[in-house]
């Protein structure tokens, strides 16, 4: 879920900007009339830039999203906000979390080291996701092995502040509807 000042523009940008492949995840944009503040998301969306990867980031400021510095530093990503100023990064090839050219790899959920493998354990109780690597940067999780969407943990975490304005939803059929806390504090939905 993403909360979104200009829902239509938004979704436009979403749809192009992933050209239309989330293998399944579904990007659901809600209307707010707060501002993103200047604080880093907790949650933000990586897509792979596939071998013309520079390309790829200049269709997307093309589309509308702007470059910008969150103090990454010298990464084999670019740092790339949408028309909201909701923070995204574009992976390069030979980044390891690239499993498909291009399209939606990563949802990624800012977690202190010391709350991974407690996120983990949470997410996977949550949803049908599984862990499928552990590592010094995080834990990734998958739907199944095959799938190019992955859930990513790791740090380092953003400070809390606020309502999150990207949030993760879940739909299950035993579940209570609603909006919950994760074992970080971030806000999910629950949907039947």
């Amino acid at each position: 879920m993403i909360d979104a000042l200009d829902v239509a523009r938004l979704d436009r940008f979403w749809r192009d900007a992933t050209k239309g492949r989330t293998d399944g995840l579904r990007l659901r944009l809600v209307p707010t009339a707060i501002p993103k503040p200047s604080s880093k998301n907790r949650l933000h969306l990586d897509l792979a830039g596939g071998p013309e990867w520079e390309a790829e980031v200049a269709r997307l400021v093309g589309l509308g999203a702007t470059r910008i510095d969150i103090g990454q530093g010298d990464v084999p990503w670019d740092v790339l906000a949408d028309p909201e100023g909701n923070e995204f990064c574009v992976l390069r090839p030979g980044h390891p979390g690239v499993l498909a050219d291009s399209g939606l790899v990563a949802v990624c959920l800012d977690v202190a080291e010391e709350e991974r493998f407690a996120q983990s354990a949470f997410w996977q109780s949550q949803a049908d996701w599984h862990a499928a690597e552990h590592h010094d940067w995080g834990v990734r999780l998958r739907r199944r092995p095959s799938s190019t969407v992955s859930l990513v943990m790791g740090p380092p975490a953003a400070p809390k502040a606020g309502r999150n304005r990207l949030r993760l939803e879940v739909t299950r059929r035993d579940g209570e509807p609603g909006e919950f806390l994760d074992a970080g504090g971030n806000e999910f939905h629950v949907t039947n």
